[in-house]
C-alpha cells in the first residue's frame, strides 16, 4: 500500500501516524538509535505541523523554537506549513521548519 502524504490525512489519520511513529521514535531511543530516533522526531513534527492552522503564526513575529530555547526564530514569510526565516543568533541563514516547532513567547 502506498503511504499517504500527511497533506491529505484527516486529522484522525494524523494522530495515529503520529502515536506511531512516537512509539518507532521511543524503541529507537531505547535501542540507542541516535540518527533512527531523530528521523522519526521529523517526522513527528512534520505531521504535528498539519494538525495546525498555518494562518495563526504571522510573519514578522518571533518565536521560540522546540527543542532550542536559547534560539529566537523571526518569521518572514509562510509557505504551506514551513515557516521560513531566521534565527536572531544567524540572521544571515534563511531555515525553513515546520510551524509545529514554533511557540509563541509569552
Amino acid at each position: 500500500m502506498e503511504q499517504k502524504r500527511y497533506s491529505e490525512m484527516s486529522e484522525w489519520e494524523l494522530k495515529q501516524e503520529i502515536a506511531m511513529l512516537t512509539e518507532k521514535a521511543r524503541k529507537a531511543e531505547q535501542m540507542g538509535m541516535v540518527n533512527e530516533y531523530a528521523v522519526y522526531e521529523r517526522k513527528i513534527a512534520m505531521a504535528k505541523a498539519y494538525l495546525l492552522n498555518p494562518n495563526d503564526f504571522q510573519p514578522g513575529e518571533f518565536y521560540e523554537i522546540e527543542g532550542d530555547p536559547q534560539s529566537l526564530f523571526k518569521l518572514q514569510y509562510m509557505n504551506g506549513v514551513f515557516a521560513w526565516g531566521y534565527r536572531l543568533n544567524d540572521p544571515n541563514t534563511e531555515v525553513a521548519l515546520p510551524i509545529s516547532l514554533l511557540k509563541k513567547r509569552g
